[in-house]
This record gives C-alpha cells, structure tokens and sequence, in this order.
C-alpha cells in the first residue's frame, strides 16, 4: 500500500487528523477550534486562565480540553503521550497587560519555545502561531503585505514579542505558518477592549446604555476606520491554512482584507438594535492609524473569502450578546 508523506517538522505518514490549539478556550482559539470541526477534525483545546468551555463547543465529541500551563514544557509534552497530536495552533498568550514587560517576554517567549519543542518531538505536520496586524505599526497607511519590509521598532511589549517570534517559528523549518491576524471582535472577545472602541459601542447599545468612551478608552470618530474581521471569518481562515495540502509562504494576513470605518459599523448597530440611536462625532480621531491586511496570500492558497459582512456581523454579535449577557 502506498504510503503519503507531508511536508511538515518531520516526515509522517498520513494519519487522521488531531490537532492541537492552545488558547483553544478563548474568542479566537474556540472558533479555530469550531471551524476545525465544522471541517470533520478531531481537536484538542487547552486551557488555563479560562477554563469555562463556550457552549458552541461544549458536549462536541470531536473536541477534548486539556488543562496546560504553557510555561510547563513538561505538562506540554504529556499532552502527546495522551494524544496522537498531527498539527498544532498556538495562540495561547499571556496577559497583554501584564505590567512587567520582562516577566512577559519571559512567559510569552518560554511557551512559544516549549510549543515548538513539543511539534517538533511530534513530528506535527504544520505549526501556526499566532502573530499580530501590529508587526506593520510604524508603516504609512495601507493595504499590508506580508512582503513589505516591517519598521524596526515596536512600541509596545506584545509587538516586540510578536516580531521576535516570527523569525523564532520560521528557524525552526518547514510547516510553520505565522498568523499576523488583524483586529478581531466577536463573542468571548472583550467587550472593553483597550484598542478599539467597537465592541464597547455595540454592549453598550445592546444593554440600553450610553457608551463611555471617556479617556484612557479609545476614542471613536465617523470617519475613523479600522481592519476589522469577524472572529468567526478569522477562525474558518486559520483552519483552511492550517488544513491546505500545500502553502507557498510562512506568513499569512488574517482578516476581512477591508477598511472598515466605524460609522458604517454604527449603522449597523443602529439597525440591529431599535431605539440604540447611537451617534458619532464627525471626522477622525487623533493618531488612528487606518492601515489594513492585503489578504491576497490567504486567498490564493487556501480559497478564503470573509462570511460576515458589517451587517450580518452586528447581527450575529448581538444575537449572542443577549443570549449571554442577560
């Protein structure tokens, strides 16, 4: 019988998929994890800081949680022995606020090195990591390519991060794939968010309230705009790269490939929810960046094309927010 080989850390043969996603609990890691499923593949999710599984994933016989402590490069090399993993997706991160920028790079970069360490001792076929739109701050407003050479800074400690393991992932060999994804929302994402004012407007049309914006909460112009994706759209395009047959690159945009501005948004809301009535000051506010993800990579290797519009996100945003905030 013959006998298929993929390109991957290791040489295997083709076996039924079990794919592994830390993080596998949070807004992106658990809609990997449905898309994954949704795909008819066997996944386990670890947790730890959330430990509450969504009920979208809840009693799936496809899916298994495993506790995992990321920094534990033992705990995170047993999880094999329990599991014929064949690929992994890691998007498991520490706290973005951890106020220690050391103790974060430490932590961040200790799980990324105890991650490839156990694909690599698993032999998994593909490896995708979770990277950021951020790696491109300091560029000019654009359409953002994975080829456009990145500025050498990093103004906060998650993109200095970020940058350095995006070169850490591709050393270490073919199957890696780095996921700059762009600015996600959706439901289990947080609904305060630090870096964009969205999710806040929407709860708070949903709850009947006026949305505070009163600084340090960032400010929300008409004509601002934004990348914005779905988390649903960003979790069916990580499991069709970590699913494709083959890639022609090791890094990908992930997200709708569109600036969004955020009275288009409002509309939306205005519409999903009577009487929300909701209103933004005219013009922009000050340093926004309005740069967004060319996904044209993601679309020619994998055939991805974003499910949510503005409005059938809001919709679908808000159907969840009243199912579960009431």
């Amino acid at each position: 019988m013959a006998v298929l080989y993929k390109r991957g850390f290791c040489a295997r043969p083709s076996v039924a998929t079990m794919i592994l996603v830390t993080g596998g609990l949070g807004s992106i890691g658990s809609h990997t994890a449905q898309a994954l499923l949704d795909l008819g593949e066997q996944v386990v999710v670890t947790s730890h800081r959330t430990v509450r599984v969504p009920d979208f994933l809840a009693g799936a016989s496809r899916v298994l949680v495993e506790p995992l402590d990321t920094t534990d490069a033992g705990a995170f090399l047993d999880i094999g022995k329990r599991h014929p993993i064949t690929d992994v997706v890691h998007l498991a991160a520490s706290p973005f606020d951890t106020p220690d920028p050391v103790a974060y790079l430490r932590a961040e970069s200790t799980a990324l090195l105890n991650a490839l360490d156990a694909a690599r001792v698993w032999g998994v076929r593909r490896f995708a990591v979770a990277s950021s739109i951020g790696v491109y701050a300091g560029l000019p407003p654009a359409a953002y390519r994975e080829d456009m050479p990145l500025p050498g800074l990093a103004p906060h400690q998650i993109l200095v991060f970020k940058k350095t393991a995006e070169l850490w992932s591709t050393l270490a060999g073919p199957g890696v794939v780095n996921l700059r994804i762009g600015t996600i929302w959706g439901p289990l994402g947080l609904p305060d968010s630090p870096f964009f004012a969205l999710p806040r407007l929407l709860g708070a049309a949903v709850r009947g309230e006026d949305p505070d914006l009163v600084p340090p909460r960032p400010s929300a112009h008409a004509d601002d705009a934004t990348d914005l994706c779905y988390v649903k759209d960003c979790g069916r395009a990580i499991a069709m790269l970590v699913l494709a047959d083959h890639l022609n690159h090791d890094t990908y945009n992930v997200s709708s490939g569109r600036l969004v501005r955020y009275a288009e948004v409002v509309d939306a809301i205005n519409a999903a929810v009577p009487g929300a009535n909701l209103a933004l000051p005219p013009g922009l506010s000050p340093d926004r960046p309005s740069g967004h993800l060319d996904i044209t990579r993601l679309r020619q290797d994998t055939g991805f094309e974003p499910e949510y519009d503005v409005e059938r996100t809001v919709r679908d945003y808000v159907a969840w927010l009243r199912d579960h905030e009431a």
